[in-house]
């Protein structure tokens, strides 16, 4: 049994950066930088409990530091760093990847210890060479490679490539079996615990997390947990959130059986990219979240380090294409564009955006050539016209979920078509009534129709509401998030039923030429609704093809006391 140091704290700025030491293992010590109040991660997605950035020393005969930790830390890790060892005793620097929030010091490190051998993948190399723009001695890995540091501190490299940028790499330590993972397992989480010791407090972010960044390369992840699952693992070391040691077997098990069921679904997209250009992954990773809430799987590819037939490999296996610009002057994204097009087919569908990195291949003409071979556009170009905000972001994950149910057409008429006799025809005799959902987080507002709404608390006062995955609002329905619901009066719904039934194009305003007014939770209210309430989401039940949101009612008003509900009544009960 390992007697473990107290974890210390460095605190000089309460509440917003602190640092945490302690000792996981023989001759190992986790350095946490917990950025308490981090509301936003990139453009990717929200943050409700902060993050951690995560980085760890292992002092053998040689001495290893694995992963740096992010800028905003610079004086406070350098200062630890230093307190825990004499930076020139560092013999390697492991980059597990090159994302800035993880490789953001290390040419601090080169300038302390200019002597250290960085090792990393042979993409990790090239990305950091372009990132430190000095000199520095490396070491490219390959999976299954050994790097002895004495003491039994054996470190075995596992390739993990595009979880989730193309250069990740594991490391596993023999003496201690940690297993070194950066971003995989990990969550955006900050709490002075170490480890994983409540689960329940934190599998919703761990789900969370792994929708946003792994979902969408859900074959990378089997691969990679083939890669480990002889492994004797004691410790997961993830570069986000808490270490894993209590449940182990529980979050790879969720990864597992996340990743085949995303993997096993019959339609594809295939989303290309170049990364470390522009905003190119990003806006990429918005627009495969909104493909996801439709049920079809979908792969994340690099088009600047792709082998020519793995992409051809990936664009027959795939129904629908999406495509961010890359810069004219990379000879391999050219050339795999050019693969590309010649592996598409007509029964295909295609989507394209900008990726904002200043010297985008032109977007027009590459639509026109995919328009002549028969290809169907799910969605309007995408134009990046400067540093994406909230609400592109939202566009692009609408755009996904538009492609996804474009898709999924034939799928949705086969079903509304198979009435299953008498069950169908008696579940469509639950009556309901009409509501309008509005919501607003930040710059992003929204809104639905919806008629399965139910009271479901009397203390607190509470409602039900079921809302379809595929949903443009779901984004704002999350723990926390506040509505108003609007109800429709009887006999006075029609306009605003069609209204907020027909497409919206995405990023469209869906409050245009509707008149509304602010709730105190800012959502907007509809002036000619019936009566309205402001909600707040306190929790989520799956159920499905949809979530079902459970929310406190926290004040409301009714505008015609002897006025009704408008009614809605259905046929069969398998679609609305």
């Amino acid at each position: 049994m390992v007697a473990l140091i107290q974890p210390t704290q460095v605190t000089p700025n309460p509440g917003s950066l602190t640092i945490q030491t302690v000792e996981i293992a023989p001759q190992t010590t986790a350095i946490r930088c917990l950025d308490w109040d981090r509301e936003r991660f990139d453009i990717e997605f929200g943050l409700r409990n902060g993050t951690t950035y995560n980085s760890f020393l292992i002092k053998g005969e040689k001495v290893a530091l694995i992963d740096t930790s992010h800028r905003k830390f610079e004086q406070l890790y350098l200062e630890i760093l230093v307190g825990l060892i004499d930076p020139t005793k560092i013999d390697y620097l492991i980059i597990s990847h090159t994302e800035p929030d993880h490789s953001g010091l290390v040419k601090n490190i080169l300038q302390l210890a200019p002597s250290i051998t960085i090792v990393g993948t042979r993409v990790a190399i090239q990305f950091l060479e372009n990132m430190v723009h000095q000199p520095f001695k490396s070491m490219q890995v390959k999976s299954g490679q050994l790097l002895d540091l004495g003491k039994g501190h054996q470190l075995e490299f596992i390739s993990a490539p595009n979880l989730h940028w193309p250069d990740t790499i594991f490391t596993y330590d023999h003496k201690t079996c940690t297993l070194y993972t950066c971003d995989v397992f990990g969550m955006h989480y900050c709490d002075d615990h170490t480890y994983d010791e409540n689960l329940t407090s934190i599998e919703e972010d761990f789900k969370y997390y792994y929708d946003c960044l792994m979902g969408p390369n859900a074959r990378s992840v089997l691969a990679a947990l083939k890669r480990i699952e002889k492994l004797e693992i004691r410790t997961v070391a993830t570069g986000h959130g808490p270490l894993l040691q209590n449940y182990i077997s529980e979050w790879l098990g969720q990864y597992q059986n996340w990743s085949l069921e995303q993997a096993k679904t019959e339609t594809l997209v295939a989303l290309f990219y170049v990364e470390d250009y522009g905003h190119s992954e990003h806006l990429v990773r918005s627009i495969a979240h909104g493909c996801t809430k439709t049920g079809v799987a979908v792969e994340l590819f690099p088009l600047n380090s792709s082998d020519p037939q793995e992409v051809r490999e990936l664009v027959a296996q795939s129904s629908g294409l999406v495509i961010a610009m890359p810069p004219q002057s990379s000879v391999m994204a050219q050339a795999s564009l050019s693969t590309i097009l010649a592996a598409v087919h007509k029964k295909q569908t295609i989507g394209l955006l900008e990726s904002g990195g200043g010297e985008d291949e032109p977007l027009y003409p590459l639509r026109n050539k995919f328009q002549e071979l028969g290809l169907t556009e799910a969605f309007p170009p995408i134009l990046v016209k400067e540093i994406p905000t909230q609400i592109m972001e939202q566009l692009c994950d609408e755009a996904g979920t538009d492609m996804g149910q474009w898709l999924n057409r034939d799928r949705t008429i086969k079903q509304i078509k198979s009435i299953n006799t008498e069950l169908e025809k008696a579940l469509g005799r639950i009556s309901t009534g009409l509501y309008i959902i509005t919501a607003k987080k930040a710059e992003i507002q929204s809104a639905m129709l919806a008629s399965w709404v139910t009271q479901a608390s009397l203390e607190p006062l509470g409602v039900a509401i079921a809302v379809s995955k595929d949903r443009a609002i779901e984004s704002l329905m999350h723990v926390s998030d506040r509505f108003v619901l609007n109800v429709l009066e009887e006999g006075k719904y029609q306009g605003l039923m069609k209204h907020f039934l027909k497409r919206f194009a995405p990023g469209a305003d869906r409050f245009a030429g509707v008149k509304t007014y602010p709730a105190n939770n800012e959502s907007p209210v509809l002036a000619e609704a019936l009566a309205y309430m402001e909600c707040e989401i306190t929790s989520r039940m799956d159920c499905g093809d949809h979530w079902v949101i459970y929310s406190t009612v926290q004040t409301g008003r009714v505008a015609k006391l002897n006025a009704l509900t408008a009614a809605h009544h259905r046929k069969i009960g398998n679609h609305y």
